[in-house]
């Protein structure tokens, strides 16, 4: 299996590859519109949030993703463009505004959103803004040219991190990733960016996401992949129970990298191709997860000992998403009768008679519970485990061999404050 190394460079790692994140006016000052372009047409997928009540942008881009191809992404923060008069028309007119800068069609854009709901987009910052990201991409690709080095990726980091901080509304930091690997001989990248600290439990992705990669892979291929990843990715994450109304992950894979293309699931390339997917997107789960509003750690729950796939990945986002263990972990506390009582009302088939839990960070690790009983063990030392900023829980249900993990945060008093006032 090929090595899969971390680089820099994020979404504009892979060949072919740009992005641009401005402030065109949809926020007071920070930046608030990203665009993410291919030089080439893309193969492309994506999958949206299961909320009944969704984005106008998630009506436009499933339209333009019929024939699985895309070019380009546009992304405004600050406006959910969600719930409001006319939302699927202006979508429809910022790609076209963004196609004609580019000189693509208007029907290989990908449209998201991201903000406040119930208030209407106005088209104006698109207006004021597109033209502004549009040369900013030119003034890449013209530096590539010149420059005919494309491992010059601390340049090309710039575009990503510009892209992933455009997109934020209440994360503390940009979150972006990209991965190097071979199918056969040829170098291939993957990149990724998201977004999401509040409103997440995504039940298909994260609350956004956008993934770029070289490989050349059939957009048939390239969503059965997606789909398979984001169920023990983006779907194994929660903040705090809530699934919003913009979730949307989106993959452009332009076959610039001129590997072999994969058609087949069968195929070792295949099995390549998935293994590097999922380094990017457990790392952006993470980064979502870590980031949680008002969050002071990140909760991993490693489920082993499960009797199905399905069991595994149930108990462990039962107990990184259940309140009182989220509040626990906070306040330092190993109470260890809220996660199993976390892992009792698993909506799933087991026996919980002979559960075994640990608690683990840099600082050390602790039983706390054997075969569903308390064990003794001490409890300063336990408080000093869980006062690291990431907390591993560890579970084994002893019945089978199947395995998950799960990732989300502690509840604090300025998760609170921050959705208290979040219009204001």
């Amino acid at each position: 299996m090929s090595e899969i190394k971390i680089i820099d460079g994020g979404i504009c790692a892979p060949q072919g590859f740009y992005a641009s994140g401005i402030h065109a006016g949809f926020k007071k000052s920070k930046n608030d519109l990203a665009v993410i372009y291919s030089e080439a047409l893309c193969d492309a997928a994506a999958v949206y949030t299961t909320n009944k009540v969704y984005g106008a942008p998630i009506t436009v881009t499933k339209k333009h993703l019929r024939n699985g191809k895309a070019q380009a992404v546009l992304v405004n923060s600050g406006n959910a463009n969600t719930c409001a008069a006319g939302g699927v028309e202006l979508a429809e007119q910022s790609c076209a505004l963004l196609a004609r800068e580019l000189g693509i069609n208007a029907g290989d854009v990908i449209s998201a959103s991201t903000g406040v709901i119930g208030v209407k987009l106005d088209l104006a910052p698109f207006e004021k803004g597109l033209p502004k990201s549009a040369k900013f991409i030119k003034a890449q690709m013209l530096h590539d040219k010149e420059e005919h080095d494309l491992s010059d990726m601390a340049a090309k980091h710039t575009g990503s991190l510009a892209a992933a901080s455009a997109i934020m509304t209440t994360d503390t930091f940009a979150k972006d990733c990209a991965v190097r690997f071979h199918i056969g001989d040829q170098v291939c990248r993957i990149g990724g960016i998201a977004k999401g600290s509040g409103m997440i439990n995504p039940k298909m992705a994260t609350m956004l996401s956008f993934i770029t990669t070289d490989v050349n892979i059939d957009s048939k291929i390239l969503k059965e992949s997606l789909k398979e990843d984001v169920d023990k990715s983006f779907n194994q994450i929660s903040v705090d129970g809530d699934t919003s109304t913009n979730d949307t992950l989106a993959i452009l894979a332009n076959g610039l990298a001129g590997n072999e293309r994969i058609t087949s699931k069968d195929s070792e390339a295949y099995q390549i191709w998935k293994e590097a997917l999922h380094v990017v997107t457990t790392y952006l789960s993470k980064a979502m997860a870590k980031d949680g509003e008002g969050a002071t750690k990140l909760i991993e729950c490693s489920v082993i000992g499960a009797k199905s796939d399905a069991v595994a990945k149930l108990v462990s986002k039962s107990v990184i998403s259940s309140d009182l263990v989220k509040t626990a972990v906070f306040g330092c506390d190993a109470n260890w009768g809220r996660i199993l009582c976390a892992i009792g009302y698993t909506d799933a088939s087991f026996d919980a008679s002979n559960v075994d839990v640990d608690i683990e960070s840099k600082f050390g690790k602790v039983s706390v519970c054997k075969g569903s009983f308390g064990v003794d063990f001490d409890d300063d030392y336990a408080t000093k485990i869980l006062g690291d900023d990431e907390i591993i829980i560890h579970v084994n249900l002893n019945e089978g061999d199947y395995e998950a993990k799960a990732y989300g945060c502690d509840l604090t008093y300025q998760y609170v404050k921050i959705n208290g006032a979040y219009r204001t």
